[in-house]
């Protein structure tokens, strides 16, 4: 009687162990359900050329929500890309010129201890060598942030190799593809930063793109090649006018930026299209968003890191049907690249840091949260430190040791006209000081 107790009682520790393994196992190959995410990082492009990039208009922007109020915090490469990486504003995440070290934790290593599994493939920052860094378990990249365009030398998840007779935007995008293929057929979701070097310089077009766009208008807005900048700061007021071979060369760069976008815009509508065939498009959040502006001769400067329109605002666009799913034009909100990495972890499911200057583009989507009605810019360029602080329909700046700058864009989109002396604004100028103070704190 007692061995057939014996075996009665064996028999359930059998079946209870089965029952956990199995559970186990179970549990282990179970398909996390969380949405993918694609961040697509151009490098230099200004907010008005989507339109040289149609078929990433039409199949990011126009199915999902485009915002006309899309900043970078610090027009410049590294320090933008830095607060991509962060949520934090230039002045937290420490990094003000391309060759400093971004040392402050990305969210990107919170999304693979989350059990994403994470990729770059592209640009990562100026001051960083190349190698992978450990955050990432699929990494293409190049040293400092090396433009070249043809023959780069890139480093495809460990091995340097000399990619011999290729555009490096094709080249890029082959390896997005065969991220995006891996990574369909793992049991957890992915979240590939993909981050092209066009439209930087030496902005070399594809050998089949060269001779397009012969005619192309050259640009002169009101601001161009500014007549008079004796209302501007100093730094600026004593800068001459572009020489006629300044301009020239000025539109020629000009054209050559518009036509790296094409091989790009190629480019990206394959990789839309890997997404779809792997059926991971619908389940994945695609945000598209420029590093900075480029000046193309306003106010006499060619260059960027400035709080001027043309640096600061950017093409921004946000695709994920399980929560846009009616495509709209967003004019008024104004979103910035510090809300990309609170963003990505809130719909994610992870705890967003407190550290974290952005907010959640999720809350302003769903309508469920006041949004920000001020946001700082920020640069530390040779010429003056300044800061800057952007309402909906204002903008007030302060350059070290120089003259200060307020405009109202209502009337004055192309920023002619300093109002700092008017009286009629003194009201609104001591507000937006207050504001931009405010901002400049750094966050605990």
């Amino acid at each position: 009687m007692i061995y057939k107790k014996i075996a009665s009682f064996v028999q359930c520790l059998l079946a209870l162990s089965f029952f956990l393994m199995t559970s186990a196992c179970s549990s282990l190959f179970e398909q996390d359900e969380r949405p993918n995410i694609l961040i697509i990082v151009t490098d230099d492009q200004r907010y008005d050329t989507m339109q040289y990039m149609p078929e990433t208009q039409s199949l990011i922007f126009d199915q999902g929500v485009s915002f006309i109020n899309g900043f970078v915090t610090t027009p410049l490469c590294c320090p933008s890309r830095s607060s991509i990486l962060t949520g934090m504003y230039a002045h937290n995440h420490g990094v003000h010129n391309n060759d400093e070290d971004l040392t402050q934790e990305t969210f990107v290593l919170l999304m693979q201890e989350s059990g994403y599994y994470t990729g770059l493939v592209g640009k990562y920052l100026n001051s960083w060598k190349g190698d992978p860094r450990p955050e990432y378990d699929y990494w293409v990249s190049y040293a400092n942030g090396e433009t070249r365009y043809y023959n780069p030398r890139l480093n495809v998840n460990g091995e340097w190799l000399r990619h011999q007779d290729q555009y490096v935007t094709y080249a890029l995008g082959d390896y997005v593809i065969d991220f995006v293929n891996k990574a369909s057929k793992k049991n957890k979701p992915f979240i590939l930063l993909y981050t092209p070097n066009a439209p930087h310089d030496p902005v070399t077009p594809a050998k089949e793109d060269r001779d397009l766009l012969p005619d192309l208008p050259v640009y002169r807005p009101p601001s161009f090649n500014e007549a008079d900048i004796s209302d501007k700061p100093n730094w600026l007021a004593v800068r001459p006018q572009l020489t006629e071979q300044e301009i020239r060369d000025n539109d020629a760069f000009r054209r050559n930026q518009i036509l790296t976008l094409f091989s790009l815009d190629r480019t990206i509508s394959k990789i839309m299209g890997a997404l779809k065939e792997t059926g991971e498009l619908d389940n994945t959040m695609i945000i598209f968003i420029s590093d900075n502006g480029k000046f193309w001769g306003e106010h006499r400067i060619t260059s960027k890191n400035g709080f001027y329109e043309e640096a600061s605002r950017v093409p921004f666009a946000i695709r994920y049907p399980a929560l846009i799913t009616n495509p709209y034009i967003d004019t008024d909100s104004i979103v910035a690249n510090i809300d990309i990495a609170p963003t990505v972890l809130d719909v994610a499911g992870i705890p967003i840091p407190e550290n974290m200057d952005g907010m959640s583009l999720i809350q302003l989507l769903s309508g469920d949260a006041k949004w920000r009605d001020a946001l700082l810019l920020e640069g530390w360029p040779d010429r003056g430190v300044y800061s800057a602080v952007r309402t909906e329909d204002y903008v007030y700046a302060e350059t070290t040791d120089d003259l200060s700058e307020f405009y109202d864009l209502q009337i004055d989109p192309y920023q002619l006209q300093n109002l700092i002396g008017d009286p009629a604004y003194q009201e609104l100028i001591q507000k937006h000081k207050e504001l931009l103070d405010g901002l400049r704190e750094p966050t605990p």
